[in-house]
């Protein structure tokens, strides 16, 4: 059995203890919500938050980050192709649908760390919020059955090092 094989059944048998909590049902509901917050549009209105409030360096760092992450996340999806949850685990159906066809990694938790991260370096009393909503957000990607823990793993870790990189490159 190979290094690959062995993760995808570690990462299977996570997922499925992930499925069989008991407050599920809060959990799955409350992740939807949790999920949205990730989308995409906050992080637009924080950028234009900044440029109206005279902080353009911040929205530079925030535009050129989430660039590159979002170049790398689309080449590790095709990379990868590695299929979501309901895909290859029978019987299995995702609460909600997933916006696209490949789980890895994250864009959601990618997203979200990203920003968590970002944010933390201008607001530092702010962190622990930031990386609890991020890891919140992870979480929630799991519980709506769209993504396999490792997928949010690499999730956090693509956009925790874009941040880096932005920071080093613009700040």
């Amino acid at each position: 059995m190979n290094l690959l094989t062995s993760i995808h059944n570690i990462d299977v048998q996570a997922f499925y203890w992930f499925m069989a909590r008991k407050h599920r049902v809060a959990m799955t509901r409350l992740s939807r919500i949790v999920s949205r917050t990730a989308d995409g549009p906050l992080y637009l209105v924080i950028a234009g938050i900044f440029i109206w409030q005279g902080q353009s360096q911040w929205a530079w760092v925030l535009a050129f980050g989430f660039t590159v992450e979002r170049v790398l996340y689309f080449i590790l999806k095709k990379g990868f192709k590695r299929n979501r949850p309901a895909d290859i685990l029978d019987g299995y159906t995702s609460v909600i649908r997933p916006s696209d066809q490949f789980s890895f990694p994250s864009g959601h938790t990618s997203g979200a760390f990203f920003m968590a991260f970002c944010l933390s370096e201008w607001f530092p009393g702010m962190q622990p919020a930031l990386y609890l909503w991020a890891t919140q957000v992870g979480c929630s990607r799991i519980f709506l059955g769209v993504h396999f823990p490792t997928d949010t793993m690499m999730g956090a870790v693509l956009g925790s090092s874009c941040a880096l990189l932005a920071f080093e490159v613009l700040a």
